[in-house]
């Protein structure tokens, strides 16, 4: 089993051992946790590619040793984007937003140019660096750099994934599409484990970015290609969208439960899935492993239902102490398939940080549904995101497709506090998952008295729709056969990539624990 990391200075904990040491490498040099948090989140571009890009989303919760602040760093639809252009290319019904959300209307369309938003990535390591940064900003790119153009050996996790989006991409029609075999499948297949990988145009847009403190991705050379490529293919943006992007800091959103606070960013994430979740346990006397679940359906049904981008819709407050009242009634001994209430009556990398001055961050970002779009930039190596797919396309949804709005998104990073004070940044990716990763985690902390590594290690159940539930080979029998008899439907997984992938660090009275996914690659590194 992998270990715990003990530090008496700071930590930074990722699912690619090369990015947490590119991050540790700057708090060596005196940087803070965000220039660590930075360093490795740039590094992750390139090491773990599928999972994120610089052409992806970023959010981030950072404590400053006084206060707990929110950066929400996603990009906003085209300005041209319209829902009959989404309709038009959307799918036969289906389960969407991740997995979980089962709909009678069409889903959006999740290749090619229309689900593509404007990128928030570089503009968040920009804002984050400028609030709380100590180094130069283009210092936080130099092992990135390196491995884009040096090269970088592939490591097993990844290996595997990147191999089943070649298939992927071999089945796609989008002629947007094909510059993505270009780039990450050379030879017509994936690098295999233990191959160097290089990527070039990569290495030429970060030492752009990094020098131009993100300048040229949103108002230089990068928009200017990232423009000529769409109005060439098919595409819908342009420099003017990419010029009006702007990150947003948000005050968290938080729960009580059981003497302990979790903080999530506010929607448009699901962070408050989560929260609910906690907030509708921490009302019950007691809870199993049946309420856990049952309580994260009631969860995300609201979320689903209500969750999108506050700017431009009215999203209520789910938190309300009435309204979790009225459905923590719904929690009953059986399975329920719970429908949203009426609150108005009343493909991702995370990563943590920590330094010795008491800064710690928790940073998530994502292009979605491995390699996004398959959109990717000819000559600057990375591909975009196609978080529009977490659009709705009913006109009567909060959530529905417009210009200028920011989907719903699954990324949401953690932070965990005890009586008022920080215990440290947490988080699992992957999509639907990370609410109940969240959960999950917080829950073998907080009631099962363990630390990072071992609750990330803790077998993982998943839910997905209805009454379906998955849980690891390990899982306890003796539970299973529960869950069965109260109405779930209850399989076995082989798979392991459904339960996420974590990590998280705590802090201690000696300096910080830390504690790194099994599931992955990764690494929590220290000093």
């Amino acid at each position: 089993m992998r270990q715990a990391v003990y530090a008496p200075q700071g930590a930074v904990a990722t699912s690619q051992p090369l990015a947490a040491q590119a991050g540790l490498a700057m708090l060596r040099e005196g940087g803070s946790a965000v220039d660590a948090a930075v360093a490795a989140a740039v590094t992750l571009t390139q090491v773990q590619p599928g999972s994120n890009d610089i052409g992806g989303d970023l959010f981030a919760l950072v404590w400053d040793g006084e206060r707990l602040h929110g950066l929400n760093a996603s990009g906003r639809a085209p300005a041209a984007l319209t829902l009959d252009a989404m309709r038009a290319a959307g799918s036969a019904p289906s389960a969407a937003l991740g997995g979980g959300q089962a709909r009678a209307e069409l889903a959006p369309p999740d290749r090619g140019w229309l689900p593509v938003t404007v990128p928030g990535a570089p503009a968040g390591w920009r804002d984050l660096h400028d609030r709380f940064g100590r180094l130069p900003f283009e210092r936080l790119f130099a092992d990135a750099v390196h491995y884009a153009e040096q090269g970088w050996t592939v490591s097993p996790t990844v290996a595997a994934r990147w191999a089943s989006s070649v298939e992927l991409h071999r089945s796609l029609g989008h002629p947007e599409c094909r510059a993505w075999a270009d780039v990450f499948a050379p030879d017509g297949r994936a690098p295999r484990v233990g191959e160097r990988f290089r990527n070039p145009g990569a290495g030429r847009a970060l030492r752009l970015i990094g020098g131009s403190h993100a300048d040229a991705f949103y108002h230089g050379e990068i928009a200017a290609a990232l423009e000529a490529y769409a109005a060439t293919t098919g595409g819908l943006l342009t420099a003017a969208d990419l010029a009006a992007h702007t990150s947003t800091w948000v005050e968290p959103a938080a729960a009580a439960y059981r003497g302990h606070t979790v903080y999530e960013l506010p929607p448009n994430g699901q962070g408050v899935a989560a929260l609910q979740a906690f907030a509708l346990l921490d009302g019950l006397a007691g809870h199993g492993l049946h309420e856990q679940i049952e309580a994260m359906k009631l969860g995300f049904a609201d979320a689903h239902a209500y969750v999108a981008d506050p700017d431009l819709a009215a999203v209520p407050d789910l938190l309300e102490p009435s309204y979790l009242a009225a459905r923590r009634k719904l929690i009953t001994g059986r399975a329920g398939d719970p429908a949203p209430g009426d609150p108005m009556r009343g493909g991702t990398v995370y990563l943590a940080a920590a330094d010795a001055d008491g800064m710690m961050v928790s940073l998530i970002q994502s292009t979605y549904m491995g390699f996004g779009s398959f959109v990717t930039l000819p000559g600057y190596g990375f591909s975009l995101q196609n978080r529009g797919a977490g659009f709705s396309l009913d006109p009567a949804h909060p959530n529905v497709a417009a210009p200028g709005k920011r989907p719903f998104h699954t990324i949401i990073p953690g932070f965990l506090f005890r009586d008022g004070e920080p215990v440290g940044p947490f988080g699992v990716m992957g999509g639907h998952m990370q609410p109940q990763g969240h959960l999950q985690l917080v829950l073998a902390t907080v009631d099962g008295g363990l630390g990072p590594q071992e609750a990330l290690t803790r077998p993982r159940w998943y839910w997905h729709a209805g009454r379906k539930v998955e849980v690891e080979p390990e899982f306890d029998p003796v539970l299973v056969e529960e869950l069965r008899s109260r109405g779930h439907e209850v399989t076995v997984a082989t798979d392991r990539s459904t339960f996420g992938m974590g990590q998280a660090i705590w802090r201690i009275p000696g300096g910080y624990v830390a504690g790194s996914e099994p599931r992955a690659d990764g690494q929590a590194a220290a000093y």
